[in-house]
């Protein structure tokens, strides 16, 4: 089941990436839709990274 839906994610990324590519060079509109939002996902993405490393807000980190 967990590989199931491992490989449903990895068919989700490759498409999105597909679309992004499609879209840059003049897909149609539902493809620049897409790529929109797998751009928009990764920044999301990238964004909660950076703040997983710096951990939580207010802490100095020499207790």
């Amino acid at each position: 089941m967990v590989a199931l839906v491992l490989v449903g994610i990895l068919v989700l990324a490759i498409g999105g990436c597909a679309c992004v590519l499609w879209a840059e060079r003049g897909g149609p509109p539902w493809a620049r839709t897409v790529a929109t939002v797998t751009l928009a996902a990764g920044a999301l993405l990238r964004r909660s990274a950076k703040q997983r490393r710096r951990g939580p807000r207010g802490s100095s980190g020499d207790d």
